[in-house]
C-alpha cells in the first residue's frame, strides 16, 4: 500500500476546498489553485479531511495514488502558508538586488541579468548575506523559478563561485597539480 496515498490531508482554518468529481479547487489567504486529476482516483472530503482512494492495485493506479495525494497536499499548504526557496550568491563582486519587483543579478557578465517574477511569485534579497528568497503559493513554480535563477551562473567546482541553493554542497576540485 502507498504510505503517502493513505494519509489524510487535514484542511487548516481559512482554507476552502471544493471537489467536483476529479477536479479540485483550493482557496486560501495566499491565493487560489485548481487542478484536474485522473478520473480513476476517488477524492473525498469528510470532516475537514481529504482522502484519496484508488480502485485497484494495478501499477498505474498505485503510481497515481501517492502523487494525487501529494499534489492536493501541496495545494493546501501553498494557499495556507506558501513555499520558499533560498539561493546564495557566492563570488567576489557578485551581488543581487531588487528593482521594483524584478531581481537584478550582477554575476560576472558584462551586463546585469534581470529576472521578472511570474504571477504569484515574489523575491526578497538580503544584501548583507547575499541571499535570494523566492516565495509563492505554487510549489512547482517556486522550484522552477529558483532553478532558472541558479542557471544564470551555476556554481563552479574550483572556487565555488556562482548561485547555489542554501543547503546545496559544492564538490570542490583541487585545480592544477603543479600549483601549490
Amino acid at each position: 500500500m502507498s504510505r503517502i496515498g493513505l494519509m489524510p490531508i487535514v484542511i487548516p482554518s481559512g482554507v476552502e476546498i471544493e471537489i467536483k468529481g476529479s477536479h479540485v479547487q483550493v482557496n486560501g489567504p495566499k491565493g487560489e489553485m485548481q487542478h484536474t486529476f485522473p478520473a480513476d482516483m476517488e477524492i473525498k472530503l469528510d470532516d475537514g479531511e481529504v482522502t484519496v482512494h484508488r480502485p485497484s492495485d494495478e501499477p498505474n493506479h498505485r503510481a497515481l495514488h501517492g502523487m494525487t495525494r501529494a499534489l492536493i497536499n501541496n495545494m493546501v499548504v501553498g494557499v495556507s502558508s506558501g513555499f520558499s526557496k533560498v539561493l546564495e550568491v557566492n563570488g567576489v563582486g557578485y551581488r543581487a538586488g531588487l528593482e521594483d519587483k524584478n531581481l537584478v543579478l550582477n554575476v560576472g557578465y558584462s551586463h546585469p541579468v534581470i529576472v521578472e517574477p511570474p504571477e504569484g511569485i515574489e523575491f526578497e534579497v538580503d544584501e548583507r548575506t547575499r541571499q535570494i528568497t523566492v516565495k509563492g503559493y505554487d510549489k512547482q513554480v517556486v522550484g522552477h523559478v529558483a532553478a532558472d535563477i541558479r542557471k544564470v551562473r551555476p556554481p563552479e567546482p574550483y572556487k565555488g563561485k556562482g548561485i547555489k541553493y542554501l543547503d546545496e554542497r559544492i564538490r570542490r576540485k583541487a585545480g592544477k597539480a603543479g600549483k601549490v
